[in-house]
């Protein structure tokens, strides 16, 4: 997705998946949604499908574009976990997706956090003294 996808009426939807197989997180951010050349002046939803906590399908709009009035929302990284599934719900588009995909290698030693810190790392905080009246 990273330079990103195109949502038409002749292609409505777009999915991003990773292979099965493969034991990384990955995270899918989502940027920016915009018309682009071509969109006429309709109300074009756009709408994430993906799977909630209990692995149950969840389809829920992220923009509501308008040539006149908004024609482009940014969603500062919008963090998805893939698969999941973007769809025109509304409207013709066509309608830009830009955003990034970072894989994180479990056996990545910067994906584990340092628990342990030693008491010279700790710093003294001084006691909370009372507010002047």
């Amino acid at each position: 997705l990273l330079p990103g996808c195109e949502l038409t009426a002749s292609t409505k939807s777009y999915t991003f998946q990773v292979d099965k197989e493969d034991d990384s997180d990955h995270i899918l951010a989502l940027s920016v949604v915009c018309l682009t050349d071509g969109a006429k002046d309709e109300c074009n939803v756009v709408e994430v499908i993906g799977r909630n906590h209990e692995n149950q399908e969840i389809a829920v709009p992220v923009a509501n574009l308008k040539l006149s009035c908004q024609p482009l929302l940014s969603l500062d990284n919008f963090k998805l976990q893939p698969p999941v599934t973007f769809r025109l719900a509304a409207g013709s588009g066509p309608v830009h997706l830009a955003g990034w995909h970072r894989i994180m290698h479990r056996d990545d030693a910067s994906f584990e956090e340092d628990d342990d810190l030693s008491e010279e790392d700790e710093e003294e905080l001084p006691p909370i003294m009372p507010a002047k009246k």
